[in-house]
């Protein structure tokens, strides 16, 4: 089965996705240095104030998606989500019917 870092690629140009920090107070430059290592093809980022707490993130590997509306339309945990998931989401998301 094909893992995200195999997906994503595919739809980089048409769906914006970050890995955000959940550790606000980590630096970035090193938070995008250990993704590069791990080989993530995706843009790193932080979490602006509140933002965690706001979404209900309390640990590592929670992901949520939003739809262009802004509305949460995709939510999982640690190890949540498989490949196929991921795939059929990142269809909806690019072509605007989340």
């Amino acid at each position: 089965m094909q893992s995200l870092k195999g997906i994503y690629p595919e739809f980089a140009g048409s769906v914006d996705f970050y890995a955000v920090n959940v550790n606000p107070i980590d630096d970035l430059d090193d938070f995008t240095e250990h993704g590069k290592q791990r080989g993530y093809p995706w843009p790193m980022a932080q979490p602006g104030e509140g933002m965690l707490k706001s979404f209900d993130v309390t640990y590592q590997s929670t992901k949520v998606a939003f739809g262009a509306d802004g509305v949460i339309v995709y939510r999982a945990g640690f190890n949540g989500g498989n490949a196929e998931e991921w795939r059929e989401l990142f269809r909806q998301l690019a072509s605007g019917a989340s």
